[in-house]
């Protein structure tokens, strides 16, 4: 299991708001129960033991332009859930047409398309298919679309560029390849 980073202030509160026999924290210690763990491509991390609402994902892609990379997602799970979506924030900067500078993720089942009968492995297969095949035509980051749309080689060299640790145009990236 990957040891990702520290806790955070809010996830050492959080806990105290939802309890352990809510409906929310049962819906999520079953939707965790269920996530295939023998996926190379993703792994799970908990700052802090006790609190289930608040967890990082790692996905590593195996193809497509991220290949090789490794990207660190903070999930936030509120009392609401499963009728509220979980907040999906990208620790990780990456170079995505999908996902912004700031972490901000555009993911269809994060917003308009969430339903209560789907569930975190629902949002963890909708991010591993935006690491395969990112979606220009509902960006978050324009610039990274607008490569992607007029020129896939460039987007290509710039994904790859932003991995290694460097500039693509003025924004600095740190290394997150895995090799």
């Amino acid at each position: 299991m990957l040891n990702l980073h520290k806790k955070s202030q809010e996830n050492k509160n959080s806990n105290k708001s939802t309890s352990k026999s809510s409906p929310a924290y049962l819906r999520v210690q079953k939707d965790l129960s269920d996530i295939d763990t023998k996926n190379h491509c993703t792994r799970l991390t908990y700052p802090n033991p006790n609190d289930l609402m608040n967890f990082k994902l790692a996905i590593a892609p195996d193809e497509g332009f991220y290949k090789g990379g490794l990207f660190i997602f903070n999930f936030h799970v509120t009392d609401q859930y499963p009728h509220e979506a979980p907040k999906v924030k990208c620790e990780t900067k990456v170079y995505h047409p999908n996902i912004d500078l700031e972490g901000n993720v555009c993911l269809n089942v994060l917003r308009e398309d969430w339903k209560p009968v789907l569930s975190i492995n629902s949002v963890i297969y909708g991010l591993q298919l935006l690491f395969q095949e990112p979606n220009p035509d509902d960006p978050l980051n324009r610039e990274a679309a607008e490569v992607l749309k007029s020129n896939r080689r460039l987007f290509e060299q710039n994904v790859l560029r932003s991995m290694r640790g460097g500039y693509v145009g003025e924004e600095y990236f740190e290394k997150c390849l895995l090799k």
